[in-house]
């Protein structure tokens, strides 16, 4: 049968689709899921709001990335390694770490905890072990372009959580009314959550990550790209897009958890599982396995991200070889990189530390990093000699001065609240 018009645009749509979606999809990990879920259970519907003011800063912000990798064919890491003093380098390396390392292992802890809710006779850890060799062997056995095809297809499970909402009544002038007009609690628990949010949803390691693979994709096309205002604007679609599509599902996590948990008086969820178990008796049995098998795709998609970005900026820094299109013998260093960053994070489980805690930890290195990284991409993504006639537009600087107001703000105010 021949193909409509409308099938060919939405062919031709999904091709431009790429780094952008998977760098957006990946940040709803299941750590962002278990925030998510908290901020739903301890606050209701009051802090859906919150997608709408992350969406537009994570654009801003992650399409800088993109151009940078686009004109410089180069990871972030290279370009203030070459252009920049090292201690600004070794600075952001030594904040993001161990953040990544935490975020990892809690990723990890949350797979294995849901396929134990699912599978009850096997131990969480048994999950978690095989969790990481299945994706030891996925990164070092796969192409680049395979990898990148798996991941895209992984997206798709984040559709499950737009689908749950639906599946029960719902106050929808509420729902109009709190995502329209923000609600403040002048409280350090309501602006917490706040800060998690904004940790959560603009992460550091997605800065990395999108402009490494925003130069793979050009260093792996085969049509000798240049870059111009046709590539340029397919990279808009495709990063847009990405976290549209992240902020939608945080949107739908938030609230689904505060039209079924908040009302039923369930304030705590630290970890994702609890989030399902506390959906089960609530919402129903079909409610509690699409929730659970969404965290399973999510982490699948979240952790090769994760490992790949911090060992891409292992690899840049020092000068190794590095590439998931490389076989393992062509860049050893890069890819003992990646298993022992999975191995650390699996061994957070076994050395007792709770996935909360790793969480907190997480937040605030983040936290603490993000301004610093925001200042830097923006200079960057202004500096002629880097990036010649394709420097940042006035409103993408706009979008990156409010983005680094903000993180500046929760950077302080996780810090006053903490001390």
């Amino acid at each position: 049968m021949p193909t409509s018009a409308s099938e060919n645009k939405l062919l031709v749509f999904f091709k431009k689709l790429g780094p952008g979606l998977i760098t957006g999809a990946s940040d709803d990990d299941p750590s962002g899921i278990a925030t998510y879920s908290q901020a739903g259970a301890q606050f209701g519907l009051t802090t859906l709001w919150t997608s709408l003011l992350t969406f537009p800063l994570m654009a801003g912000v992650q399409g800088m990335c993109a151009r940078i990798g686009l004109v410089t064919c180069q990871g972030l890491t290279v370009t203030l390694k070459k252009y920049y003093p090292r201690p600004v380098l070794y600075i952001m390396l030594l904040f993001s770490f161990p953040a990544i390392t935490l975020n990892l292992g809690a990723d990890i802890q949350g797979m294995g905890a849901v396929c134990h809710m699912i599978f009850p006779a096997v131990p969480v850890s048994v999950f978690c072990v095989g969790v990481t060799a299945i994706m030891m062997y996925v990164i070092i056995q796969y192409s680049y372009q395979k990898i990148a095809r798996i991941l895209k297809w992984l997206c798709m499970s984040l559709l499950l959580y737009i689908i749950v909402p639906f599946m029960m009544k719902q106050d929808w002038a509420a729902v109009a009314r709190n995502t329209f007009i923000p609600t403040i609690r002048y409280n350090k628990d309501f602006f917490s959550i706040i800060v998690a949010i904004l940790g959560t949803t603009i992460s550091p390691y997605l800065f990395f990550w999108q402009t490494t693979m925003e130069a793979e994709d050009m260093a792996h096309s085969t049509k000798g790209i240049v870059v111009d205002k046709a590539v340029l604007s397919d990279m808009k679609t495709d990063v847009n897009t990405g976290m549209l599509f992240s902020n939608i599902v945080m949107f739908f996590i938030i609230l689904t958890t505060g039209s079924v948990l908040f009302p039923a008086g369930v304030r705590q969820i630290d970890t994702v599982d609890q989030a399902a178990k506390a959906l089960q008796p609530l919402a129903g049995k079909l409610t509690y396995l699409i929730f659970a098998t969404g965290v399973l795709g999510t982490g699948l998609l979240a952790i090769p991200v994760l490992a790949g970005s911090q060992s891409y900026m292992l690899a840049e820094t020092l000068g190794w070889s590095a590439g998931l299109d490389k076989k393992f013998s062509q860049a050893k260093p890069f890819y003992i990189s990646i298993i022992i960053s999975l191995i650390v994070g699996l061994s957070l489980d076994f050395l007792g530390v709770s996935p909360i805690k790793a969480l907190l930890y997480t937040a605030i290195a983040y936290g603490l990093t993000a301004p610093v990284m925001i200042a830097m991409i923006m200079h960057i993504g202004n500096n002629k000699k880097i990036m010649r006639e394709f420097t940042n537009s006035k409103f993408s600087n706009l979008l990156g001065a409010l983005t680094l107001i903000l993180m500046t703000a929760a950077a302080v105010t996780m810090i006053w609240f903490l001390f």
